[in-house]
């Protein structure tokens, strides 16, 4: 056994390398189809071919055999070189993880009766979000008669929607679910988050 181009490798009797199995895919001798299709590293068609010469053509290159695609009749294959392929394989399925980590859902919840100073900092606080990338789940909840005036809930649900266009995409909604209205909103593309605004400063005033 050795170390082959970061990954581990053992020689059989013939004199071929068998790479360890990794990431599910079969690879060189674990490949149990007699006759392959081939793709080349470069991903020209090379057609069907025997296992046997696919691993001639994979050992002239310093290449691997992996499978691809084992539900293919015949499997499909590629020449690659092994280590190599599980480094980009893993790097992507991290950079997806990451991405779907970075991407949240937040909530940010109003009232029909909430006052003028707390839904302007709720409305800015769902801009944040917005701005870095998350989706926003803007709810108004209804308590008791609130329920017998939904209509007080539901304009203040437009005016933020009408002030948030800018920003804002709405994916669904507005629409109740039991004592709630609910709306789902997406960054809009091609919007960048504003700068945050800075309280007006005094002018100087001489002595």
């Amino acid at each position: 056994m050795e170390i082959r181009a970061g990954r581990t490798v053992s020689r059989n009797p013939g004199g071929g390398f068998i790479a360890e199995r990794g990431g599910g895919l079969r690879v060189n001798e674990r490949i149990r189809a007699r006759e392959v299709r081939l793709i080349d590293e470069d991903g020209n068609q090379l057609g069907v071919v025997s296992l046997f010469d696919a691993m001639k053509k994979a050992r002239d290159a310093g290449l691997d055999v992996v499978e691809i695609s084992p539900n293919a009749v015949p499997p499909v294959c590629k020449l690659v070189d092994y280590g190599k392929f599980l480094y980009e394989q893993n790097k992507k399925a991290h950079e997806s993880r990451k991405n779907q980590k970075s991407s949240q859902i937040k909530e940010v919840k109003f009232r029909p009766s909430t006052a003028e100073h707390d839904y302007q900092v709720r409305k800015n606080q769902i801009i944040k979000f917005l701005g870095e990338g998350h989706k926003v789940k803007a709810m108004i909840f209804h308590r008791g008669r609130e329920m017998a005036h939904q209509d007080v809930g539901r304009g203040k649900m437009e005016r933020l929607l009408k002030d948030i266009g800018d920003q804002a995409q709405v994916e669904f909604g507005p629409r109740m679910e039991a004592n709630i209205l609910l709306a789902l909103l997406a960054p809009k593309k091609g919007t960048a988050q504003p700068p945050p605004s800075r309280p007006a400063q005094p002018a100087a005033t001489q002595a």
